[in-house]
This record gives C-alpha cells, structure tokens and sequence, in this order.
C-alpha cells in the first residue's frame, strides 16, 4: 500500500512538473524579425542570440527573415509580417511623415551614418562629383538612394545626373565586380563582401559620413501598437539582442562561424570583418551598446527635414519610444 502511495506521489509530481514545463513552453513568444537587407554577416548577432540561447532564456521564440531594404521592413512590420524589425532611421522618419504609418525606434544598433556608394578603382571614378553621368544601382527599398539627395547637396553632385537602377540585394556585388553598372548603394558594414567578389579588382568607397553628414544610422524598430500591447516583449528581444551584440563585439570570429553556420552561403572571413564594422557603427565612448539619445533622433529629424519636404512634421516622440535599453 506504501508502495502504491509512493507511486501515486511520484507521479503527481511529475504530472506537475510536466505541466509547468509545459506551460513554460506556451508561454514562450513567437516573435517573426525581419533584416534590412537580406542575410549578411553584419546580422551575426542576431544568430548569436539565438545559437547562445539568449532569445530562449528571455522566453521569446525568433523566426529570422530577410528583408530588401530598410523601406521594404519597414512595410513588413507595418503589416504584421513581422514583429519587430531593423531599419534605417530615416526610412522610420518617412514613413512617419509621409505615409502616416506609426511606427518607432526602441533601439539604436548604427549610431553613425553607414551609408555608402561604391565603385570600382578601375572606372576612373575617384570623387563623388564623377558619379554624374553615371548609373548607380541598389534595391527599391533601401534608404541609400533615398538619402542620396542629401548626400549629393553636401558633397557638391547634381542628383538628377546620377541614374539609380533597381536590383534585388543579392545582385548587387556582382553587377559592381562585373562592371554591369557604376556604382552600387552598400552601408558600410557590407564592405568585406564587396572587396571579396571583386577581386582582384579594387573598390572605392564613398560614404555619405565623409561630405559631413552625421545623423542615426539604423535600429530596432516596432509599430506603436505593439509597444503598447507588449512592452515587456519587445524590452526582452532588445535586451537579447545587445547581450548577442556584445558578445559579437568580443569575438567577432566566433560571430562570423555561428552565421555560418545557419547560412553557409556566408563566408566566416567575411561574417567576421562585417561584425568587426558592426562594431565601428555601434560602439560609442560611455554609452550602452543599442541606447539613443534623443537629441540624436533630433538632430537626425532636423537633417531629414531640412533635405526633403515632408508632407507632416514629427517630433523625437513620434520616431522614437524610450525604455528599451537597460542602461
């Protein structure tokens, strides 16, 4: 009879066990997260978080897809295709001022302009002014040619003698090393892999940094609805997110094998000096890795605006929602 009881016990406490373990599960998030542009080795610490468990031990389940340009995750999360996304800053600030869609920053990852047109040694283009004339090429919805305005006043180019051709972003480094256009827009952290499907042949990098320009590069972004209903949600993917940054920062070479390793297309030497630019962009002197300090949203809002007609004003509060980033 003892026996039985033990048995009885014994299995009341495994059903219990099983039940919170399972409830554990239930309770986890499915979070969909949409990239920029594609998958790169600048998105290594994504995969990071992920492979070190980082995501999990925070209760969120990551789906990771690609996106083709900062605009295109933009309209991805816009319609719920995804949760949570990363996006150029100004593709933020248009689609706030010029489409009514509200939309946020919760975190800053490129607190510098990565910004970039690249070209090859060999076309006898050797400062931004030679670029008129010329055909440029990126994907519809990157905010390279769509800051390119900007860019071309400061560094002293007539915009409308610089032709963009639309491409889809896995064309473009070889339509640049195989001289199919000019130029090709790129952040900066894609630099490795450009150098690497051009060679032997040399690139040229122009970026929009150079001619002066200083404003937010990209981040985290989230609709406001969602930052409203699941706070607590989007604060844990930011919080995972930085822990798999840092640790990439460390050991960007550890970085570079774990993106391999889920995209095999992706050279660890290049995963690698793309997470070792990553870090460029991100690392600012006494500031937490992924913070943003609303004067630079304000100085980023005042550039754009000042560059472009918006049909609506915004304000630091309409582009950028506080309280994500542990301090």
């Amino acid at each position: 009879m003892a026996y039985v009881k033990a048995i009885s016990r014994a299995a009341t406490v495994a059903f219990v066990v099983i039940n919170i373990q399972a409830s554990h599960v239930e309770a986890a998030d499915d979070v969909t997260f949409v990239t920029d542009f594609g998958f790169n080795g600048r998105h290594a610490y994504y995969y990071v978080a992920l492979e070190k468990g980082y995501y999990k031990d925070v209760g969120i389940n990551v789906k990771i897809v690609r996106g083709q340009g900062s605009s295109d995750a933009v309209k991805q999360v816009a319609a719920g295709a995804a949760q949570i996304g990363f996006a150029d800053t100004s593709a933020v600030i248009f689609a706030q001022a010029n489409d009514g869609i509200p939309i946020k920053i919760v975190s800053v990852i490129y607190s510098k302009p990565p910004h970039a047109i690249y070209v090859l040694k060999e076309s006898g283009i050797t400062k931004p002014k030679d670029l008129e004339g010329r055909k440029v090429a990126d994907t519809a919805f990157s905010a390279i040619p769509k800051m390119f305005g900007a860019y071309a006043k400061a560094a002293g180019i007539d915009a409308s003698k610089v032709t963009w051709v639309v491409a889809g972003s896995d064309a473009l480094p070889g339509m640049l090393s195989l001289g199919r256009v000019d130029g090709i827009g790129q952040y900066t952290v894609g630099e490795p892999l450009l150098k690497k499907s051009a060679a032997p042949k040399e690139i040229v990098r122009f970026a929009y940094s150079d001619a002066g320009l200083d404003f937010y590069g990209a981040g985290i972004i989230a609709m406001d609805s969602m930052i409203k209903s699941q706070p607590d949600m989007i604060r844990r993917f930011v919080t995972a997110t930085v822990r798999g940054l840092k640790d990439s920062i460390a050991s960007p070479r550890e970085a570079g094998e774990i993106m391999n390793k889920h995209h095999r297309q992706i050279d660890v030497d290049v995963a690698t000096s793309e997470t070792e630019m990553v870090a460029g962009l991100a690392v600012v002197p006494n500031t937490p890795l992924g913070s943003v300090d609303p004067a630079g949203v304000q100085r980023t809002i005042d550039f754009i605006s000042g560059a472009y007609t918006l049909k609506n004003p915004v304000t630091v509060a309409d582009i950028f929602a506080p309280g994500f980033v542990a301090n």
